[in-house]
């Protein structure tokens, strides 16, 4: 596997003289990998045309956003037809949500209560024009029973909508036994897969997806790129409008370099994704036990194995708050969050948590560890030096 061209510490700076970053917040930003950087470099330097110009250097971009359409498309076994590039996954989930919304004639949707904010808020959006909105509980893992979304389907069901994996605690959801149940009921199914693309098999066809959500990013691609990819029986209306670009459900002129940057690193995630998750669950376990034997007062939040993702790594530590932890371990060089980065943004307590039945002393001590393409086994070495510590002069002081 390809390594940064420069270390990844010169890419993610230094904390004081001689302590070298460590970066575990792979779920709030991915570097962008150098391959990915290499491709996108002539799209940004000039000499390429508007897509949708008709003189040949137009037909070039437009070749080049065709290319990449098809690139994200393989990477989930669709049709390319279908991808609808987007500035980010909250645009792409807000299309699906709103956008099949609008040509619906039954006003119901079923979702879960630990979806992205982005979902809930496009759920909200619709609550608040007279659609219902069923939050489905989960278990104390964040998994939500496929049974009870079949029972939850009316006959003026619109649209079910539940993420591949969470992002805050790592649960991977049931997708085919919910895809088949949406299918026997005839209702779209939508997928946040942001996160779990290219870390866990996910097959439209397979799982009986309708509409997915990717994002650029968390491929280890540039920022402001999004997509959604649609099966063609299904109808939107766009949710930003102006010119006919994105086949009319998304106006604006494309961002052809991260577009086609996104495309790369969708090809990368394909032809990597297994074994670079082969790697990282490896990784994520050894960190996962010694954390949980060396921290006392610290347990798991999420699934374990095969049914959490790969690269995710999350605790809860009672006796302890974890801006206090996060503070520590950044002046130690250690990057790490609390959470959903979009969550931390709003300074609400994670809605995620609550749902799992966490109490609230363990809502302040949530911790969350993301590895990533370029983790080594001496980075999370390093970080199971520094945890154990940490927590224990903080709750010294705290005593």
């Amino acid at each position: 596997m390809a390594r940064f061209t420069a270390s990844s510490s010169e890419r993610l700076g230094r904390v004081g003289a001689g302590v070298t970053r460590v970066y575990l917040d792979y779920a709030s930003f991915s570097p962008v990998d150098p391959r990915v950087v290499a491709l996108m470099r002539p799209f940004l330097e000039g000499g390429v045309g508007n897509p949708g110009a008709p003189h040949s250097l137009g037909l070039e971009a437009r070749a080049s956003l065709d290319g990449a359409r098809a690139k994200v498309a393989r990477l989930v076994g669709a049709t390319a037809a279908g991808v609808i590039f987007t500035a980010s996954a909250t645009e792409a989930n807000n299309l699906a949500i709103r956008g099949l919304a609008a040509r619906a004639r039954g006003r119901h949707v079923v979702t879960t209560a630990i979806e992205h904010i982005s979902v809930l808020n496009a759920c909200r959006y619709l609550a608040k024009r007279g659609w219902e909105v069923a939050y489905l509980p989960v278990d104390g893992e964040g998994r939500v029973d496929p049974d009870a979304v079949a029972r939850a389907l009316r006959d003026d069901t619109a649209l079910v909508s539940v993420m591949a994996a969470n992002g805050e605690i790592g649960t991977v959801e049931p997708l085919r036994e919910i895809g088949r149940a949406a299918r026997a009921r005839r209702v779209p199914f939508h997928v946040d897969a942001v996160g779990a693309a290219g870390r866990v098999p996910l097959a439209v066809d397979d799982l009986g997806i309708d509409l997915l959500t990717l994002s650029s990013n968390d491929l280890y691609g540039p920022p402001g790129a999004g997509a959604l990819w649609t099966r063609a029986a299904v109808k939107l209306s766009p949710v930003v409008v102006g010119g006919g670009q994105e086949g009319g459900y998304r106006a604006g002129t494309e961002n052809l370099p991260a577009i086609v940057g996104m495309g790369v690193a969708a090809d990368l995630a394909r032809a990597e994704g297994a074994a670079e998750s082969l790697r990282l669950s490896a990784l994520r376990d050894r960190f996962l036990e010694s954390v949980l034997e060396r921290v006392p007062r610290a347990r798991l939040t999420g699934a374990r194995g095969a049914a959490r993702l790969p690269h995710h790594a999350s605790i809860v530590v009672e006796g302890v708050k974890a801006d206090g932890v996060l503070l520590e371990l950044d002046l130690r060089g250690v990057a790490a969050s609390s959470g959903s980065a979009c969550n931390m943004a709003s300074g609400q307590p994670s809605h995620v948590l609550r749902a799992i039945g966490c109490a609230r002393e363990e809502l302040e001590g949530s911790l969350c560890f993301t590895l990533g393409r370029w983790t080594t086994a001496a980075e999370v070495d390093a970080v199971l030096e520094a945890l154990p510590a940490v927590v224990e002069r903080l709750r010294r002081l705290a005593s």
